[in-house]
């Protein structure tokens, strides 16, 4: 049985917006983090939302701008699952989210690489760090807008050197379009 949250992603998802989901996750794979791209539009929270119940991929969090937790909304981006980043400072993120992972307080976390909806060459590559101190895989996520296609990879696999790394990811999400394809990867 669905839960109403479920029925009511599966509703708006796949029965009127017509969007479907390409799951590639092992079954069992408990522990990751998601990396997604192109994040061109406010519009990509709705759809990893409603990704993240149809796929029951259960309690991902994820990190974004502090501005969004402010009053009078900030409760809810919480509520949803949302830790606040302050961007303005170098706060060693990385280890604060290698320390929650260690401590068991997330399993899953979901990250934009690209720190931002416009178009940017240079990713940020902590998501990388913090997967390898971890000892947690990534898993890459994307949402093809022209297509109504969600994907979400089979884990990927990392070497010790994050620039590579970050090449072969922008290899494969090229192919898929967001919502603003001008502002997609490159």
């Amino acid at each position: 049985m669905r839960s109403p949250l479920r029925s009511i992603h599966h509703f708006l998802f796949h029965t009127l917006a017509g969007w479907r989901i390409q799951d590639d996750r092992p079954a069992g794979l408990d522990r990751y983090i998601v990396v997604v791209a192109p994040h061109t539009s406010n519009w990509d929270f709705f759809v990893g939302l409603a990704v993240r119940s149809l796929a029951r991929m259960g309690d991902v969090k994820y990190l974004a701008k502090q501005s969004l937790f402010k009053p009078p909304l900030g409760w809810l981006f919480r509520a949803l699952g949302g830790y606040p980043v302050d961007r303005s400072r170098h706060n060693n993120l990385v280890d604060a989210v290698v320390a929650m992972f260690d401590r068991g307080e997330i399993k899953r976390i979901g990250i934009t690489p690209e720190g931002t909806r416009r178009y940017q060459p240079h990713w940020k590559t902590g998501f990388h760090h913090i997967a390898t101190k971890a000892g947690v895989p990534i898993i890459l996520a994307t949402f093809d807008y022209p297509k109504k296609l969600a994907i979400l990879s089979a884990p990927f696999p990392l070497t010790d050197d994050p620039e590579a790394d970050i090449e072969r990811m922008k290899d494969w999400f090229r192919p898929h379009k967001g919502r603003n394809p001008e502002d997609g990867v490159r």
